[in-house]
């Protein structure tokens, strides 16, 4: 058993985001769906309470806490692409499914959760040791939402 397991909170949506990362997401596992043993303040006796999963390998539980708590952009979660095909099948899979654009590689799902579609490049790039090439990647970064691994390459190349 791992030390550590996320934990994210979702408004009686759990079950449909875990199935939606389960089907878009490598290396990503619905787990037990927990049921609620009795009312309680977010839900139910018998609706879905936790999802425990292994998300993007890592142990998960998505918790139906109700609609106290939100989602905000203090924390996200990173996906490393090999890839322009990977990168923009992911990042189109969140937006495309009511998701959100924002820059420098940031998305938001529909459920309020961040995710960051980072190539492996770019972060390669980004520890160039050319300064003025760190300083390109950088503000070619900048410019965009979904990144463009070869317009961040030709600006690194000058």
């Amino acid at each position: 058993m791992s030390k550590s397991t996320l934990c994210l909170w979702y408004d009686g949506t759990a079950e449909d985001a875990a199935q939606f990362y389960a089907a878009n997401f490598p290396s990503t596992t619905v787990g037990a769906i927990n049921r609620a043993p009795a009312d309680n303040p977010s839900t139910q006796e018998g609706a879905v309470l936790v999802v425990e999963m292994t998300l993007l390998g890592m142990p998960a539980i998505l918790l139906n806490g109700g609609s106290t708590l939100k989602h905000s952009e203090a924390f996200s979660i990173q996906i490393h692409t090999d890839n322009q095909a990977e990168t923009d099948r992911l990042w189109n899979a969140i937006v495309g499914n009511g998701g959100t654009e924002s820059r420098c590689s940031w998305c938001k799902d529909k459920w309020g959760v961040s995710w960051q579609i980072v190539p492996r490049a770019l972060s390669r790039w980004m520890a160039d040791p050319d300064p003025a090439a760190r300083k390109r990647v950088f503000e070619a970064m900048m410019a965009m939402g979904k990144i463009d691994i070869a317009a961040i390459e030709a600006a690194r190349a000058g």
